[in-house]
């Protein structure tokens, strides 16, 4: 099933939704996928410098694993279509407009935004506005 493209239809559709927990950023030049996967992060990301691994802030704690910030994520339960074009942009914009900064993942269905853990509510209450 496709995801939409239509950035009027998406705004609208949005349904920003805040999961449960605290996730961290935690990076190493020494990390290979596969490591840590008992601590079952929920992306992982291969870049020049190292491997990124997005974790529950518990876990990255019990393997001793740091991070520079604590996040919650925010999830927009509309289907996006990785060809949409402005949904980012919209996103991003509105949180930065009061300061909230926005690390956006997308995944095949939904993207996710993970916002600073102590303006988790009014990121959420933000989006919920657009």
């Amino acid at each position: 099933m496709a995801g939409e493209e239509n950035l009027e239809k998406l705004l609208v559709l949005l349904q920003p939704s805040l999961l449960l927990g605290d996730f961290v950023f935690c990076t190493s030049a020494n990390l290979k996928y596969g490591d840590f996967a008992e601590w079952k992060p929920i992306a992982s990301y291969r870049e020049e410098e190292g491997l990124t691994l997005v974790l529950d802030r518990q876990a990255a704690d019990d393997a001793g694993l740091a991070y520079d910030s604590v996040f919650n994520c925010i999830t927009l339960m509309v289907h996006s279509s990785l060809d949409s074009v402005g949904l980012t942009a919209a996103v991003s914009g509105k949180l930065a407009a009061h300061g909230i900064s926005a690390n956006i993942i997308a995944g095949f269905y939904h993207d996710h935004v993970f916002v600073p853990r102590n303006k988790a509510q009014l990121a959420l209450r933000l989006l919920t506005e657009i």
